[in-house]
């Protein structure tokens, strides 16, 4: 499996806004996007030439890198959304809205989407009672999602608790943080949808793949 392992930070940069990939800290005076708005490189502060192209390609990479997805990846919920009623775009983003991983963001049981995959990948969280250690995995209505009991004591997750208390989970969600135990109550709508910070045009994503 493809992994990002470079700095997190030189990936808002080059989109130049923030995806949030590093929880609270965004919200500081620490973010890499107050102190240097501009792409990494030698040619970051260069003059910028926009494209419809360009355009399109940005749309996909803020929404791809917010996810850590492989184009792989990416292009296989994007076949998904395709094959269902209404919009492509908007049932893209409500699919991606339901991996796993991200749920256990949302639920805020890990700090940042890296996080969240680990604790995907390393056998913590529960789906209905089974372990999923796929962090792509879906979740539909009704779902329970949950800490292992073995895996409750974990520093990451108290800390991660402890972090995001302030922020609370969307509407869509529920959680009982001294059970560690989160519902999925209904899908998103395409309002509620926060992805890369919630401003997306997916319409220039559907464009970029139907040529």
């Amino acid at each position: 499996m493809s992994v990002y392992r470079g700095a997190v930070c030189k990936l808002c940069r080059r989109e130049r806004r923030k995806l949030f990939l590093k929880g609270s800290r965004c919200l500081t005076a620490k973010c890499a996007i107050e102190k240097r708005d501009y792409p990494p490189g030698q040619h970051g502060r260069g003059r910028f030439r926009e494209s419809e192209y360009n355009l399109q390609l940005r749309e996909k990479q803020k929404v791809k890198r917010t996810l850590f997805m492989t184009e792989k990846q990416f292009r296989r919920f994007y076949a998904i959304a395709e094959k269902m009623e209404g919009s492509t775009g908007e049932n893209l983003l409500i699919n991606l809205e339901r991996r796993l991983d991200n749920i256990v963001k949302r639920l805020g049981l890990a700090s940042g989407i890296q996080q969240a995959r680990q604790l995907v990948l390393h056998r913590n969280i529960m789906v209905n009672g089974r372990v999923t250690n796929i962090p792509s995995y879906m979740v539909n209505e009704g779902d329970v999602i949950a800490v292992r009991e073995k895996s409750r004591e974990l520093e990451v997750i108290k800390s991660a608790l402890e972090e995001n208390q302030s922020i609370g989970v969307p509407d869509w969600l529920t959680f009982d943080a001294d059970k560690m135990t989160g519902e999925v109550n209904r899908f998103p709508t395409r309002d509620e949808i926060t992805l890369a910070g919630g401003d997306i045009q997916e319409n220039l994503i559907a464009e970029l793949y139907s040529k």
